[in-house]
């Protein structure tokens, strides 16, 4: 079996895969982004990249683009998630996770306050209760 990671391992830096994805979300009029820094922080990859949409269909679309995006810059295998319904739609691009929302789906989740904790002290662990 191939490891996901090494086949979605893009020619382009971390810091220019962030850089690309944050473009795509401000011309395609995004809103409300967030980076994450989970370098230290996490395995799963570098950054996460947490965005709204309007609309279903502008989740949808900013989905779209970002995989045409993503693919021009060598990723291969991107398979994202949700795209169908377009209210959370996730999408991984190796070093850099996206998540991009409607509205009120991304205030009930309140995902990036997940990440809010410093787990660099060592009395807390993402299992500690805040």
């Amino acid at each position: 079996m191939l490891n996901t990671r090494t086949e979605k391992k893009p020619a382009i830096s971390p810091e220019a895969l962030k850089g690309l994805v944050l473009k795509v979300l401000d011309d395609h009029q995004a809103e409300d982004v967030v980076v994450i820094d989970l370098q230290g922080k996490s395995t799963i990859g570098d950054y996460m990249v947490i965005a709204t949409g309007r609309s279903s269909r502008q989740v949808t679309s900013l989905a779209e683009t970002l995989i045409q995006a993503l693919k021009a810059k060598g990723l291969v295998g991107i398979k994202p998630e949700g795209a169908r319904q377009g209210d959370w739609v996730l999408i991984d691009a190796g070093d850099v996770i996206i998540h991009l929302f409607r509205p009120e789906v991304r205030d009930f989740y309140s995902l990036e306050k997940m990440w809010e904790a410093d787990f660099s002290d060592p009395d807390q662990t993402p299992d500690t209760p805040h």
